[in-house]
């Protein structure tokens, strides 16, 4: 599976009256293409401050104390504020508890969707077609550059070759933009058809002379070999709607009605009909200049098309281009073999404590110049961890000696302050100032950061290196041709405010909002708090993001609106290839959404695993205190509730942070924090219960009852 998302080692502080509020310590998790990764745990426990980071939304008082979280290349902790926005909404989108905190509230729903569409399309054209321009270059250049490794020069072939495989790119691509024109006009009309059939059927006043003249007008708009052809069909609607159009005074609504209805089904079989496939539509007409395919069907025309672009050119495009990613592939090997060592001796020195500032910012403008060198740029599947690593080495190292300069500063003025304090308390005066905390940086966790980032690389050299003997060239190079694609569609976008319209329409009506059309223009309040999250998870529908981060979205409905929504999640997520983050501190909320669960307490990853191993085989205390607290329609004993609150983590306790309110904790737990013990290569749990010496435990009988009962009702 694709890794869409990777938190490595996260830790996150904040800076409070009381000290320095440890919020999230040193947690790691991956998140796939098209799973639901679930976050569970008790308010505080880090959820939120996680996704948060994600999303680059941290407060002001944040402290981002090490850790990565890796995204297409970047490490979102690193990147600017002008490079989030174009991430933020767009790649990785976001809907909250409360969805009225994420409307406006004296803008019409509508006018909030449409914008967000606009505004995004402007900026995906300009990058789509950066990204088109500078892959297509670099192909050419590896290319040229294996041919030379052999002695021959072939780059006036390779031009050739280049350039006609840009030609019919540019080709499919305004065969596309004009049919998504036609198409957005269509859908509009579709829209128009049903608020118009709607507003009859009810009786409602309408103009209709002036609605008619609007239909036949966006019926020619709609004129497309591929979408609304020109033909009797279309001229038969035409002649109606004219003769409605005459009748002026003396229109027949029941007869209109009629007409409409017709046009409605008429159009919207258009909308579902397959569409052609540009890529290789671009290529065909580019080399059969003036032939006419509308009257083809359209699924014999992809096939068609399909087969000729392979045969005339793409196989052999594609043998050329195994030879630039073959010679790009083996040269970024042969780089990383040659820094493993380098790498080593890197590690070594750090672990060893004593460093100076001089001799490690050698090692990273060394590392780094040699780690950038070594990244496989016709990869499109990005490896993170490699193209983070100069910002994040360098990050790491400036905040270690940031402590070493900072910390006897600091700690100088705490005692200054405190010895103006004591002498007060002593002479019986209570200050009527409050001592502030000295902020020391913990320079153990930032030398450790950096052995981690260097650690990190390190493996995944490895890992690249093992991997090398089982690299498949044509599956790299069809993932190239992949990319191509995709960003040639996304600079074709045409996006108005009519097209917006109607995108937005389908998306009120996809996410279950009864009567879309007429729902468009009205303000957030004058929908139900179910409705009104259905619109939020509109907006964020809107630009197809790639990952979806869900922050306790159901908490502040009702329960019957709280299963439609998390169903509704559901089916996006499906039709869409969605990857989604789920965070709530209720566990049966996750039960029948949930690829993967994590389990969280005070700010750490206490559990983890596939749903039903965190369902049906549970190894942590805490896992169980959450399922015993969680109700369902079976169970007569009385739920148990978790004794205590979380530890303040201003404080950390030094052990297991669940010791003081578990009642299976051992003696141990109070004095040193667990490791995460495997249970099963995809089940780990950090519970001294797990090691080979402790005593037997036995989950309660509530939990067991229930997992009992749930596999019974499985079978």
């Amino acid at each position: 599976m694709d890794k869409k998302l990777e938190v490595k080692n996260l830790q996150i502080s904040f800076r409070t009256q009381g000290g320095i509020l440890k919020a999230v310590r040193n947690i790691s998790f991956d998140l796939y293409k098209g799973e639901t990764l679930a976050i569970v745990g008790e308010s505080g426990s880090g959820k939120s401050v996680t996704s948060k980071a994600i999303m680059g939304i941290l407060a002001g008082n944040s402290i981002v104390e090490g850790g990565e979280i890796l995204y297409d290349g970047q490490d979102l902790l690193k990147i600017s504020e002008e490079d989030f926005h174009k991430l933020r909404g767009d790649k990785v989108a976001m809907i909250f508890q409360d969805p009225m905190s994420s409307l406006n509230p004296i803008m019409r729903v509508g006018q909030q969707l449409t914008e967000a569409m606009i505004l995004k399309a402007k900026t995906g054209k300009k990058n789509a077609k950066h990204a088109f321009n500078s892959m297509l270059k670099l192909l050419g250049e590896n290319i040229n550059a294996a041919y030379a490794e052999s002695g021959k020069d072939a780059s006036a072939e390779v031009a050739e070759k280049l350039k006609r495989f840009d030609t019919f790119c540019v080709a499919a691509t305004k065969i596309e933009r004009e049919f998504n024109e036609a198409y957005g006009n269509a859908m509009q009309l579709e829209v128009d058809i049903q608020d118009a059939v709607l507003m009859l059927q009810k009786q409602r006043e309408i103009n209709l002379i002036s609605k008619l003249k609007r239909f036949r007008k966006l019926i020619t708009l709609s004129f497309n070999p591929y979408v609304i052809v020109k033909g009797a069909e279309a001229d038969a609607f035409l002649g109606k709607l004219t003769t409605h159009i005459s009748e002026k005074k003396e229109i027949k609504r029941e007869a209109v009605l009629a007409t409409l209805e017709e046009l409605g089904a008429f159009v919207k079989k258009v909308l579902e009909q397959e569409k052609p496939n540009f890529f290789t539509l671009g290529y065909y007409m580019t080399a059969k200049p003036g032939e006419d395919l509308s009257k083809m069907d359209v699924a014999e025309m992809n096939r068609m098309t399909r087969k000729f672009l392979d045969e005339d050119f793409l196989f052999d495009f594609i043998a050329t281009a195994e030879k630039g990613v073959a010679y790009s592939h083996n040269k970024s090997i042969a780089q990383k073999k040659a820094i493993l060592a380098d790498l080593q001796a890197a590690l070594a020195y750090f672990k060893a404590g004593k460093i100076e500032e001089e001799k490690a910012n050698a090692y990273w403008k060394d590392l780094s110049a040699k780690v950038e060198k070594a990244l496989d740029r016709l990869n499109v599947k990005k490896a993170s961890v490699e193209y983070v690593f100069h910002s994040a080495f360098g990050n790491a190292i400036e905040e270690y000696f940031k402590g070493v300069k900072r910390n006897p500063v600091e700690e100088k003025i705490y005692l200054k302050n405190k010895k103006k304090y004591d002498a007060l308390v002593a002479k019986g005066v209570q200050p009527d100032w409050v001592l502030t905390p000295q902020v020391v940086i913990d320079l153990e966790l930032k030398l450790g950061n950096i052995c981690k980032v260097l650690e990190n690389l390190y493996n995944h050299y490895c890992d690249d290196i093992e991997k090398d003997a089982s690299f498949d060239v044509n599956a790299s190079v069809v993932d190239i041709i992949d990319f191509f694609k995709d960003q040639a569609a996304k600079f074709v976008v045409k996006m108005n405010k009519r097209i917006a319209k109607a995108k937005a329409i389908k998306l009120l009506e996809e996410v279950g909002i009864p009567e879309p059309t007429t729902r468009f223009t009205q303000f957030p309040f004058e929908f139900s708090g179910g409705m009104r999250q259905r619109i939020v998870i509109a907006i964020a529908l809107s630009a197809n993001p790639d990952i979806l981060i869900c922050d306790e979205p159901t908490t502040a409905l009702d329960v019957t609106i709280q299963a439609q929504i998390l169903e509704l999640i559901n089916v996006i997520k499906k039709e869409r290839n969605l990857s989604v983050i789920f965070i709530t501190h209720n566990m049966g909320v996750v039960a029948n959404m949930a690829d993967r669960i994590a389990v969280m307490y005070a700010g750490k990853i206490i559990e983890h695993g596939t749903a039903e191993e965190i369902f049906y085989e549970p190894a942590h205390p805490y896992t169980w205190a959450l399922l015993s607290s969680m109700p369902d329609l079976h169970t007569t004993e009385k739920l148990e509730s978790i004794p205590g609150t979380p530890p303040n983590m201003i404080y950390p306790p030094k052990g297991d942070a669940f010791a003081a309110r578990n009642k299976y904790a051992l003696e141990i737990d109070f004095e040193l924090e667990p490791p995460l013990f495997e249970v099963s290569p995809t089940h780990y749990a950090a519970t001294w219960l797990l090691h080979p010496n402790a005593p037997k435990v036995e989950m309660p009988q509530l939990i067991k009852a229930r997992i009992e009962r749930l596999k019974k009702e499985r079978e």
